[in-house]
């Protein structure tokens, strides 16, 4: 239960599904969390139910393709909690599941707005206070598809494959700091993302069923199945673990 006691986290996207996962997760191993959304009422509740098991937590609104709330969230949270140990980037969207030939500029660029520029805005402004603690832990959302090719959602892969490359850029850069930085790779994950993708595709139950037997545990994971893997990557348990990739896929990326 004490796995990160004393150490203060931001996740962002953590109103629901991973995040709230991971939220909840740290703050019962004894993180204070600062969670970071635009969902404003799932993001409310979930920081009542936190404080309500006696932890620490605050809900915060942020856009993480706005730089200006990004910085204006995290300093907020440093001030409720004094100082900064984590940053979870985690909030994402899936974006059109079209063609590359048919995607718009305009779609292309949400995705990257908020899967890729919310990591480098959420990064960016962590670093001072890590740098500042003397070290640090920085975790990724990226996905098997940062990993391997799939023949939908051009963007979210596109995305997904920066974010991997932009944790171990990190990772090199901030070594000499003691800030460690790593990316999760989460096979399918049962979240409000992945049923609406596959209610999008046709019949959810068959669609479920179809991305259940792509895994060879035979079934898709669930959130905390993440947040315990986002759990060793914030604690000093994996102090000599940096520019790593943790894949959490029940077997996908083995074939």
């Amino acid at each position: 239960m004490d796995r990160l006691k004393g150490k203060v986290a931001i996740i962002t996207g953590a109103a629901l599904g991973i995040g709230a996962a991971v939220a909840d997760r740290f703050s019962e191993e004894g993180a204070s969390v600062a969670i970071l959304d635009i969902l404003d009422e799932p993001g409310r509740a979930l920081e009542a139910m936190l404080k309500g098991k006696g932890r620490h937590a605050i809900y915060l609104h942020c856009d993480t393709s706005k730089e200006s709330e990004v910085s204006a969230a995290v300093a907020a949270a440093v001030k409720a909690f004094g100082k900064l140990d984590v940053l979870v980037n985690n909030a994402g969207i899936s974006g059109a599941n079209k063609p590359t030939h048919e995607l718009t500029e305009a779609e292309w660029d949400l995705v990257q707005g908020i899967n890729v520029k919310g990591v480098f805005f959420g990064t960016k402004h962590a670093i001072p206070h890590l740098l500042k603690a003397g070290r640090g832990s920085i975790i990724n959302l990226s996905s098997i598809y940062g990993l391997v090719g799939g023949a939908d959602v051009p963007p979210y892969h596109a995305s997904k494959g920066a974010v991997r490359l932009m944790s171990k850029t990190d990772a090199m850069l901030y070594a000499p700091n003691q800030i460690r930085v790593n990316s999760i790779h989460p096979g399918f994950i049962w979240t409000p993302m992945v049923e609406k993708h596959l209610s999008s595709m046709g019949d959810l139950k068959a669609m479920r069923a179809a991305a259940d037997a792509q895994h060879p545990i035979g079934h898709m994971g669930d959130v905390d199945d993440i947040a315990w893997g986002a759990v060793y990557l914030a604690s000093d348990e994996s102090k000599f673990v940096t520019g790593s990739e943790l894949v959490i896929d029940g077997g996908y990326t083995a074939h």
